[in-house]
């Protein structure tokens, strides 16, 4: 590596202000800095690529054990469940009165895909809309409000009688 201390960058510093000159050296400082800038962004993008990369590649192989592991319990799920229906079968075939009709075969039970329970009920976006259309006579037995009134108003209404 370089052993670059204060010495040697007083020693390239005055050089370049023999060579360059005073009126120029600012100029050429400000260029270096900016392509010293540009040239450390670009090694830091590659650094993250390459972790990047190298990350993608670990969760594929994650990705990878995790399905193979998937499919080993399902195909043994699987196998058991087929091993079950047969010991079932065999013992429902073995335990005939000796009628000739075939022993029924069992298979597993499709659950429906209707729910038990109804899910929420929707919001009504224009509610205002359909609630017009409720009959007079209705709002008026059922207590809805029809016309809008200011709080004042409505103490107002509903205050008791004074005595007096």
């Amino acid at each position: 590596m370089l052993d670059i201390g204060i010495s040697k960058l007083m020693l390239v510093a005055g050089i370049a202000l023999i060579v360059i000159g005073p009126e120029r050296l600012p100029r050429v400082a400000r260029m270096a800095g900016t392509l010293l800038g540009r040239a450390q962004r670009y090694v830091a993008d590659v650094k993250a690529e390459v972790n990047r990369s190298i990350e993608l590649e670990e969760l594929n192989k994650v990705r990878r054990e995790f399905e193979t592991a998937a499919r080993d319990v399902g195909q043994s799920v699987s196998r058991g469940l087929d091993e079950a229906t047969g010991q079932v079968n065999a013992a429902l075939g073995s335990g005939s009165d000796g009628h000739d009709e075939p022993a029924p075969t069992y298979e597993p039970y499709s659950w429906d895909s209707s729910p038990a329970v109804p899910g929420p009920v929707p919001v009504r976006k224009n509610w205002r809309i359909k609630r017009s259309a409720t009959p007079q006579w209705y709002k008026q037995r059922e207590g809805v409000r029809r016309h809008v009134q200011s709080g004042a108003a409505r103490v107002a209404r509903f205050r008791p009688p004074r005595r007096g």
